[in-house]
């Protein structure tokens, strides 16, 4: 039995020898330091943008799910003014046509370039016109007393950029200009008769 013990307690040196030998040998690797780092808690959906992962929409769901939401109306009263003498101007000119509200410019613009794309995509018009084939025609921006405040002209500059490229007609309405005679004769210079 005397000589069972010395060959465990033989290999049990070895096994710490070794042990030992390849703790001091082996590259020394920095300790794994616990991170504090949380991911920040997405106060805005455009932190998603461009993303595109199932998991960018579980955290989507989440955030709505947690959110209380209202309906309001799209358009504000002058806006809405303007698209219903619009709306009736443009289906008398030509009843295959269409006026829609606040578009996104994303919808119906598209460009090869990623980044112009994106510089665009979730910019709107106030009013397009649609012709009917669902082809936007012309886009109609609405100023009103508060347009030109912060940085619209730039944003202005932009769409309008856009909108040339494709070959969509950008036209202002001011406030003021908005009779119902005045949209009608805008409205003739626009929409071919039907």
């Amino acid at each position: 039995m005397g000589q069972w013990l010395s060959i465990i307690l033989f290999f049990a040196v070895v096994a710490l020898v070794v042990g030992v030998l390849k703790a001091f040998l082996s590259p020394k690797k920095k300790p794994r330091r616990r991170s504090n780092y949380r991911q920040p808690y997405l106060k805005d959906v455009s932190d998603f943008r461009g993303k595109g992962s199932t998991a960018d929409a579980a955290e989507q769901l989440r955030i709505v799910m947690e959110a209380n939401f209202q309906s309001r109306s799209l358009l504000n009263r002058p806006e809405a003014k303007v698209f219903k003498a619009l709306d009736e101007a443009v289906i008398a000119r030509n009843p295959g046509w269409q006026v829609m509200a606040q578009v996104s410019l994303g919808e119906f613009l598209s460009s090869k370039s990623k980044p112009a794309y994106f510089a665009v995509n979730s910019k709107r018009v106030d009013f397009a016109l649609m012709d009917e084939k669902c082809c936007v025609v012309h886009a109609l921006e609405y100023q009103g007393s508060g347009h030109h405040q912060g940085s619209a002209a730039a944003r202005d500059a932009v769409k309008k950029e856009a909108l040339r490229k494709a070959g969509i007609g950008y036209h202002e309405i001011v406030a003021g200009h908005t009779t119902p005679s005045e949209l009608r004769a805008l409205v003739e210079k626009l929409v071919p008769a039907g």
